[in-house]
């Protein structure tokens, strides 16, 4: 359990240092999660629902009807699949002929399950970077447990092995892109005052094939405040570019170009905007989304609006030569993604928090726009645009509609080329988009998922999703794991677009930041109250359910409104502020919440922060944490010393810490199909249960 210590205050409670200071007690904290692992999970698993709701979760997970979503690489399809069989997963391709049949004829490339075994790891798949044209040669991510650090390790997809003397790395949060066949851009843990206070790294390297990474040539070393450097590399018929990112914080981005090569390899800062998201370079030009108007030769090119620019006029400083728009919002309207293939830009846009997609051409000087005919209603996702030919995978979904794999090609309209089979049946079901009214007046989407014959008695159980923050947009998805069993068992579902995501474009984020944090909230609660005002449900029976910065959000509705809600699912949270920027990531996200350091922002930010609101005079709905030992994203530290608060006041609190998983306290199906049935049983408990 070793992980990052910070320094507690000298008037700490005891709870709080041995929950927070891991390095020093750990043992008594280690003690601590067992016994409350066991009581709770003897309140739950005991339950005589819980096998037949972790079977059916698990089911599900493991069908062998899935859609084998693929990434298109020079043609082929490259699919990452799991079942009962493969649990931590299989890397196979297949031929775009092939994949496109009924019955597409698979090549297994690297089996993690076996190599597990072999090697005597718990390696957990994180993704690999193969380089074009051939996409022989590829560096593969392994997670030990699930988590954020990883192993890469060089391997050959011809002869399926690892590459012996290859390219490999010790355990770290780092990112290694390919410049050349026998060189790599990288940025890891290089030791000693080489990472940022968010612990990612600070440095950029040349690695060349065949020496120690000690002699790699440094190319760029940031400000260990800033959030850290992570490479980027872009191989297309039309040009390579390779270069990094240098983040100062989570929404402002300087991006180099490496010019020249080896001992003459230097890295040019692009002069453009810091309030940028970069997306990557298409025919020789930057491609890039605004988070903050631009005024450039006396044009206005909006916050949120998508544009280009020539490589060479970024670097020189001369941006009026070549920026040209290439999408803009309206409205409700808003770039939801951005995926760049080898002729076309393909932008999925939310209207109303629906999605429609598009396609970008440059002919000549000017973009041509023109829509792609998708179904309606549901949301648009990019599974894979391929750089090196004109096909693309796209995926379209509804609360109720299950997933559908299209293939676009150039000059031809959208193919179907699986469904996923309904999972449960919807005939009984309805879909709305409603509104709530926020306290300052701003009116607030929210979708919710019902039995079409609800009675409005206010007894209906209903779970309220929210997240709310860093730009992430809640649009429709296929109900699934817990949010489908919920609707199997007569129970409503409402998520809640709230001010913080990135439903309405840069201006929705930014308006809940820093000092605006409680119009987040405030949100969230105005759509609690008018699913009780309309008569759906009413606090006995509503519960609510959030993970990671939806972690924070819950927890500041269990301490701003515990009269609200029947029912809490607070998972890989963040809920001491106090302290959330000494550990792990945790520095990274000050430009999204402040830095407690400041008094200013300290006072603001304690306001809100649930590990300091929580009152011993106050009732308080039971809650339900979960989390991971091994998540090195948010520090497990915070459900620890919340839930270890809360159970010391005498208030009623369950607490399930999975001891692999990462950030997603799962490391594979059967875990996640475990922690749906947790919840389940709680919820039904709290909510539907006489």
């Amino acid at each position: 359990m070793a992980v990052t210590a910070s320094v507690a205050p000298s008037n700490a409670s005891d709870t709080d240092k041995f929950l927070w200071l891991e390095e020093v007690e750990g043992k008594k904290a280690l003690e601590w999660v067992e016994e409350r692992n066991k009581h709770s999970l003897g309140l739950l698993e005991t339950d005589a629902r819980f096998s037949a709701l972790q079977e059916g979760a698990l089911k599900d997970y493991n069908a062998s009807d899935k859609i084998p979503y693929g990434k298109l690489l020079g043609g082929a399809v490259h699919n990452f699949w799991q079942d009962a069989t493969h649990v931590r997963g299989l890397w196979r391709r297949a031929s775009l002929k092939s994949y496109s049949s009924d019955t597409p004829r698979w090549v297994n490339i690297l089996d993690i399950d076996k190599l597990a075994a072999d090697e005597g790891e718990n390696w957990v798949y994180k993704g690999r970077e193969c380089l074009p044209p051939d996409f022989g040669s590829c560096l593969v991510s392994l997670s030990r447990g699930g988590g954020d650090a990883v192993v890469v390790r060089e391997f050959d997809t011809i002869m399926k092995r690892f590459v012996g003397g290859g390219f490999e790395t010790k355990e770290a949060k780092q990112t290694l892109v390919w410049v050349d066949t026998n060189t790599v851009l990288i940025a890891t843990d290089f030791g000693e005052d080489t990472l940022t206070d968010s612990g990612y790294p600070n440095q950029v390297k040349l690695w060349k094939r065949g020496e120690p990474i000690e002699h790699a040539r440094l190319l760029s070393e940031g400000d260990v405040k800033q959030m850290g450097n992570f490479p980027f590399a872009s191989h297309r018929p039309d040009g390579n570019h390779v270069g990094f990112i240098r983040y100062p914080d989570f929404f402002t981005e300087i991006v180099f170009i490496m010019e020249g090569e080896g001992q003459d390899a230097e890295m040019r800062p692009l002069q453009i905007p810091l309030a940028v998201n970069f997306q990557g370079i298409f025919a020789g030009h930057i491609v890039m989304q605004l988070r903050a108007d631009w005024n450039v030769g006396g044009k206005t090119y909006v916050s949120g609006s998508l544009v280009s620019l020539q490589v060479e006029d970024a670097i020189g400083g001369t941006p009026e030569r070549s920026i040209n728009s290439i999408f803009a919002p309206t409205g409700r309207l808003a770039i939801d993604t951005v995926s760049i293939g080898m002729s076309r830009i393909f932008i999925s846009v939310l209207d109303d928090v629906k999605s429609k997609l598009f396609a970008a051409t440059l002919p000549r000087k000017d973009w041509i726009i023109s829509e792609i005919t998708m179904p309606q209603n549901g949301n648009i996702s990019t599974v894979s645009a391929d750089e090196w030919s004109d096909n693309a995978f796209f995926n379209y979904e509804s609360f109720l509609q299950p997933d559908m794999l299209y293939s676009v090609s150039r000059g031809k309209e959208p193919i179907l080329l699986q469904s996923l089979p309904a999972r449960f049946d919807a005939a009984g079901l309805v879909t709305e988009q409603k509104f709530s009214k926020s306290k300052d007046g701003t009116m607030v989407p929210y979708f919710l998922i019902r039995q079409k014959n609800t009675e409005m008695n206010g007894k209906t159980p209903t779970m309220l999703y929210g997240y709310g923050g860093f730009e992430i947009s809640l649009a429709p998805s296929y109900m699934q794991g817990f949010s489908k069993l919920w609707l199997e068992s007569g129970g409503a579902y409402a998520i809640a677009n709230i001010r913080g995501g990135g439903e309405f474009g840069p201006d929705w984020h930014q308006s809940a930041l820093k000092e605006n944090r409680q119009r987040a909230y405030d949100d969230f609660i105005s759509v609690a109250e008018h699913l009780i005002e309309t008569g759906l449900t009413s606090t006995k029976h509503l519960g609510i359910r959030g993970g990671s910065n939806g972690g924070l959000l819950v927890g500041v509705m269990t301490t701003q409104r515990p009269d609200l809600f029947g029912a809490v699912i607070c998972a890989v949270p963040l809920l001491d502020m106090m302290r959330y920027h000494t550990l792990l990531a945790g520095a990274s996200w000050m430009g999204e919440y402040g830095n407690p350091d400041i008094a200013e922002e300290r006072a603001y930010i304690r306001a809100y922060s649930p590990y300091q609101n929580i009152k011993d005079d106050t009732d308080y709905p039971e809650v339900f944490f979960y989390t991971s030992t091994k998540d090195d994203r948010v520090h497990p530290g915070h459900a620890r010393k919340m839930a270890a608060k809360m159970a010391d006041m005498g208030k009623p609190v369950l607490y399930y810490e999975n001891t692999e998983g990462g950030h997603s306290a799962a490391a594979n199906l059967k875990q996640r199909a475990y922690t749906d049935a947790l919840q389940m049983v709680y919820s039904l408990k709290k909510l539907s249960d006489p």
